[in-house]
């Protein structure tokens, strides 16, 4: 008797297989049929969520089956958003994401909801064997990060982190360039990202019947609701409140650093290292409902040599070693010139650097020109993820890493092999923060 395994089957089995292979899950072509497809939950439907979900659901390859949001008007728009694309009534609507985990019909989930709830979202969907993309940063804490890091490589699930900076032809080219020495020896890298905002407290409010305030809270402490607390990105208003709130997030310092940074080390050749000294400055806001740094500057030391500084853009654009009048983005700074990359594009000196390619017998980075299909040629076994999880912990530890060392005010000691502070019990003690309501690893 001959049994056929299903692509689905397949999955599973792939996902939960221990043998170690050269590409996560390496799933044969045969395995698909020609009309078999990765079924997908989306969790969290904010905008970056919204964005997404349309890009996971264009793709001929991937199947989006369910959503899930903890606001019930986001949740049906969700719902009515698939359904209208695929022409049918089909997608589920959930208000609490190990429902729609628990779906053994479900390849592979969208990680999209606040920063705190990340790395609980993501331990869940691999116990459940579920590949995922998820949002940035890691967030809550290096012990939450190495937590799942740890989950991650022992259940052999593709993990794509959302650093989609390096699926991006110029941030890749412009770590080749600096990895092949065209700027001669790289010596500084400074970094600049929006800084975070501020909002004065509010008054209490009621707590509309559409939000599942309790389980948007979850792990972080109970607070009262006020609408700014928790408010939805709102279109010509900017970003949601909750970013600059170190209960849900760690700021700007981190949920926008982390693009930056990961390209930094990218460049720097240590995206699976780190660096070995931290120091430096931030600005708090004091007596507010936001509390997270909204300036700062930090220069983190590596074994190398190289050292980056990374500040908020007001202060990165008065930096003395800033070039060409840019503020945000990377800068890479070496003895024979210097190569600035950000979303807009490249600038260098000497200006051929702009238009320059890496020779065959040169340094060649992972090349990925979509982050969303990458991920789902991972899962089918086709390629490796462009961000995978040990590199994913690394930037996130980094962004973890200036954000106690602009807290304690002092030069910090950093073992980037063992991943903790040198002779430090009170910067380590720092590197977790217990979580509320119940809700642990």
């Amino acid at each position: 008797m001959k049994t056929q395994m299903n692509r689905r089957d397949f999955l599973r089995s792939s996902a939960a297989a221990a043998a170690a292979v050269s590409l996560p899950n390496l799933i044969p072509a045969s395995a698909f049929g020609a009309n078999d497809k990765v079924v997908m939950g989306c969790i969290g439907l904010g905008i970056q969520g919204r964005g997404n979900m349309g890009a996971f659901r264009g793709n001929p390859d991937v199947r989006v089956v369910a959503v899930c949001d903890v606001h019930e008007t986001r949740r049906n728009q969700g719902k009515n958003s698939v359904d209208e694309f695929y022409n049918n009534k089909d997608c589920a609507a959930y208000k609490d994401f190990r429902e729609l985990i628990a779906r053994k019909d479900i390849d592979a989930v969208q990680i999209t909801v606040p920063d705190h709830w990340h790395v609980l979202v993501a331990l869940e969907a691999v116990r459940r064997g579920k590949h995922m993309y998820c949002e940035k940063p890691i967030g809550w804490s290096v012990r939450a990060a190495q937590a799942l890091r740890k989950a991650v490589k022992e259940s052999k699930v593709v993990f794509q982190f959302g650093t989609q900076q390096r699926s991006t032809g110029s941030f890749r080219r412009a770590c080749e360039l600096v990895r092949n020495g065209r700027i001669g020896k790289l010596r500084t890298i400074l970094v600049g990202v929006p800084g975070s905002w501020t909002c004065p407290k509010q008054p209490i409010d009621p707590v509309p019947k559409e939000l599942d305030y309790e389980l948007w809270l979850g792990p972080a402490p109970m607070a009262p609701y006020c609408f700014q607390r928790c408010r939805p990105w709102m279109e010509g208003k900017g970003y949601s409140i909750w970013y600059c709130i170190s209960d849900y997030c760690m700021g700007m310092i981190g949920n926008w650093g982390v693009h930056h940074l990961d390209i930094a080390q990218w460049g720097n050749g240590t995206d699976l290292s780190g660096p070995t000294e931290i120091e430096g400055t931030g600005v708090f806001p004091q007596d507010m409902l936001t509390d997270c740094a909204t300036n700062w500057q930090v220069e983190n030391r590596y074994a190398n040599g190289v050292t980056l500084v990374h500040m908020d853009d007001a202060t990165a654009k008065k930096h003395p070693l800033q070039k060409g009048g840019h503020g945000h983005g990377v800068l890479f700074l070496g003895t024979e010139g210097w190569i600035h990359v950000d979303r807009n594009g490249m600038d260098a000196e000497p200006k051929s650097l702009i238009k320059a390619q890496t020779a065959p017998n040169e340094i060649h980075l992972f090349k990925s020109t979509n982050h969303q299909v990458n991920f789902i040629d991972a899962v089918k076994g086709e390629t490796k993820p462009a961000a995978p999880i040990d590199i994913a912990v690394c930037s996130d530890i980094l962004c973890n890493l200036e954000q106690i060392a602009i807290k304690l005010k002092r030069k910090l000691r950093w073992d980037p092999a063992r991943e903790v502070f040198v002779n430090d019990d009170e910067a380590n003690q720092m590197l977790d923060r217990p979580m509320h309501n119940g809700w642990k690893l």
